[in-house]
């Protein structure tokens, strides 16, 4: 006897799995962030990176926003979320 799949539910979990994440949650899952190695090892690539001599900053594009690292040499100096 074959099973019937809800395709519909499968497709819904699957579309909110791939969603970027809150604000909040990219806040909280950097909170003892401290480099930029650990940074890159807990939210991933960046979705936009500027560089001004030893200033950069680092953007995550969230669901509800953006949240912005500022990085100077390899320390995280600031989070800012918009």
């Amino acid at each position: 006897m074959r099973r019937s799949v809800p395709w519909g539910a499968a497709l819904a979990l699957a579309l909110a799995a791939c969603s970027p994440a809150s604000k909040h949650e990219l806040l909280s899952k950097s909170e003892d962030v401290r480099t930029k190695a650990q940074l890159e090892a807990t939210l991933g690539a960046p979705d936009d990176r500027d560089k001004l001599g030893p200033l950069e900053t680092w953007t995550y594009r969230a669901r509800d926003g953006e949240v912005t690292f500022l990085i100077t040499g390899e320390t995280v100096r600031l989070k800012t979320a918009e």
